[in-house]
């Protein structure tokens, strides 16, 4: 995404907020509604900016999660801790394992703790593929926020932690 796109985005306003919110016949807040639905947006595009950035390195977002899940760990884990860790399915972990041991990146053995077990272990390619991208990876990170202070990048830390506790309203019954 090059950053006249970021610059050409439309974003949705207050006053649509509050159109729509009137349209219904709600009481809700419009700031609070606008806040969410920027959010939601960005996070559209932030992934699909981070498919375009792993994508240098031959990743997917998934993938460099999965490798690097592994390399934060000592180097191995179940399928289902691999799951519970990146908030995904087996299946899913199951397919992006099947993708990274196709590539060498890791590798499937029995678990020492319970041989019937499977634990993926994350192999020297795996790990020189990260150490590789590494430099290039954080400077493209840092960057992406260079526009923020210290401080404002530690209240942003905070309000997206409180944010994240809200996320179950999306889905909650």
């Amino acid at each position: 995404m090059p950053q006249d796109a970021d610059r050409d985005f439309a974003q949705p306003t207050l006053d649509q907020a509050a159109r729509q919110i009137r349209h219904y016949g709600l009481t809700a807040d419009p700031q609070a509604v606008l806040v969410a639905v920027r959010l939601m947006a960005t996070g559209a595009r932030l992934g699909q900016a981070a498919e375009v950035h792993f994508g240098r390195f031959g990743l997917s977002t998934g993938r460099y999660r999965l490798l690097a899940d592994l390399e934060d760990c000592g180097g191995e884990k179940s399928p289902s801790q691999l799951a519970a860790g990146l908030g995904v399915s087996r299946a899913t972990v199951t397919g992006l394992v099947d993708g990274l041991e196709r590539e060498g990146l890791v590798a499937r053995r029995s678990s020492r703790d319970d041989g019937r077990g499977t634990v993926v272990v994350l192999t020297a390619r795996g790990a020189r593929r990260l150490r590789e991208m590494a430099p290039e990876h954080f400077r493209r990170l840092e960057a992406m926020v260079g526009g923020l202070t210290e401080a404002e990048r530690g209240t942003f830390l905070e309000l997206l932690e409180r944010i994240a506790q809200g996320v179950g309203a999306l889905v909650e019954e």
